[in-house]
């Protein structure tokens, strides 16, 4: 396999891991804020907390937890622009987040446990 290749595969193996991710990211990102928050409020905190999700990818993954009944959001006036969207966590997403958590951990130790040379 050459570089550009190696880079190729590299690049989709991100993509594909993210978006396994985003939503358990974002459900986590809403279950500890105190308020509701806007996409761009959640985009900026997730690049500060330096995770890859894209703000591109941000916004379907925040509408289909809500079709999901994972979020709910209300659209509320901005005094600096257009109105903004903002996002809360419902029960049933709290509910979901707590079983997504149960499940990332097994993945993870799992995965690392492989990766430290033993078995699951």
């Amino acid at each position: 396999m050459d570089s550009q290749d190696t880079e190729l595969s590299d690049r989709k193996f991100q993509k594909d891991l993210n978006a396994g991710i985003s939503a358990l990211i974002l459900l986590i990102v809403l279950s500890r804020a105190t308020e509701p928050m806007y996409g761009y409020q959640i985009a900026k905190f997730i690049k500060v907390e330096d995770t890859s999700i894209k703000q591109g990818t941000l916004y379907p993954v925040l509408r289909t937890l809500e079709t999901s009944g994972l979020l709910e959001s209300t659209v509320e006036p901005s005094v600096s622009g257009p109105p903004r969207r903002y996002y809360r966590i419902t029960q049933a997403g709290r509910d979901t987040l707590e079983r997504w958590i149960a499940i990332w951990q097994q993945i993870k130790f799992t995965v690392d446990s492989i990766i430290d040379g033993g078995t699951s």
